[in-house]
């Protein structure tokens, strides 16, 4: 029996081509979207295009933005985080998408709402109100607006705009950022939805404003166009809250979602390799692949020994081995890996992965992050 090296056996299993609707991503590495503030006035410019482009010309097969603020005032929290809207954001992100092209990636904005996180009087747009499902937050403060019809109606047009600005200036597809505690994430989770209308009540109706944003966001693009969806388990101030317990619970929630138009789920846990249910090995995103059938990114502290909370409050991470992931995407289990703090401290990641490097691998340092690009 011949024994695969490990080098031959990553670029075997990473660089094989998928497909998500009219999409054919390259190879299975993505780069997880991670917010950087880096666009004044909400601007991608010169240096948030070389940002991206270095990466997919070292191999990231398909790039998934940092969030950005679709067209509602009360979407984000800082005049530096990029928006989606607006003749000069979406010009800085039509440069952003010709060259991650050029440089052979793929390329989808996510698109972010953030709810009650937002605190009044938060830039770019200073007096616009925070909005929730009910007016909390997820640490349980009850002091930001509840949305009414219109706010509902106003946010999924936001989100449908977005979309159909991103097929118009090129992308590739899209992503709704559905995960994390933010607004969609805020009507998913009982914690933060207690509406007693259509819009809140048991998982499948707590799903049907983020069903909306999808089924609006279908029909503003092209039939082939793909959709992506991220959601999480844990939340912002919350890691240990949890949509469902159990398989059922999960299937009830991401059913409507697919339905609705969604072509591929992109599953956020913090530990990739953990399993999400008991009496399973499967990990959130392998459930979510069994239970609607539709394509999975996987994401979690991948190349790294620790997750990512550690490491924001100034903690190291050693560089792991890939090995469990390479035997799980070759299961099938998922369908593409989102790398995100490894990649944000090595941009030639994925091109040291495919060619074997692992030895060149750089574990992640936070301190060192700002002078990285």
């Amino acid at each position: 029996m011949t024994v695969t090296p490990p080098a031959s056996r990553a670029a075997q299993i990473l660089s094989r081509p998928t497909t998500i609707n009219g999409l054919t991503v390259p190879n299975r590495i993505a780069m997880a979207p991670m917010t950087r503030m880096f666009s004044p006035g909400g601007i991608p410019g010169e240096d948030v295009l070389s940002y991206y482009a270095r990466r997919a010309a070292a191999g990231v097969g398909l790039i998934v933005t940092e969030g950005t603020y679709v067209g509602h005032e009360s979407a984000g929290q800082s005049d530096r985080v990029p928006r989606f809207h607006g003749e000069e954001q979406l010009a800085g992100w039509q440069k952003v998408a010709e060259a991650v092209h050029d440089a052979g990636g793929t390329i989808v904005p996510q698109l972010w709402h953030i709810g009650t996180v937002r605190n009044q009087g938060d830039q770019p747009y200073p007096d616009a109100p925070s909005v929730g499902p009910s007016g909390l937050r997820i640490n349980g403060t009850a002091d930001a607006k509840e949305m009414t019809r219109q706010d509902l109606d106003d946010v999924i047009g936001a989100f449908a705009q977005a979309a159909a600005d991103a097929e118009r200036i090129g992308f590739d597809g899209v992503e709704i950022h559905g995960a994390h505690g933010y607004l969609v994430d805020q009507f998913l989770w009982a914690g933060t939805n207690r509406r007693t209308d259509a819009y809140g009540g048991d998982p499948v109706a707590r799903t049907r404003f983020a069903a909306e944003i999808v089924a609006a966001v279908r029909e503003k693009v092209s039939p082939e166009f793909p959709v992506l969806f991220r959601y999480s388990q844990w939340k912002q101030e919350a890691y240990d809250a949890r949509l469902a317990e159990t398989p059922e619970e999960l299937e009830a929630i991401l059913t409507p979602l697919a339905a609705a138009g969604v072509d591929a789920f992109h599953a956020s846990t913090r530990r990739y390799w953990l399993p999400e249910f008991d009496g399973a090995d499967l990990n959130l995103a392998g459930w979510t692949k069994k239970l609607t059938g539709k394509p999975t990114i996987s994401v979690g502290s991948v190349g790294l020994d620790g997750d990512f909370i550690k490491a924001f409050q100034g903690e190291g991470s050693a560089v792991k081995g890939i090995d469990d992931l390479l035997d799980r995407l070759e299961a099938e289990e998922f369908d593409l890996v989102a790398i995100g703090r490894a990649l944000l401290q090595d941009p030639e990641w994925a091109a040291k992965v495919l060619a074997g490097r692992f030895d060149e691998l750089k574990p992640y340092d936070a301190a060192a992050l700002k002078t990285l690009s």
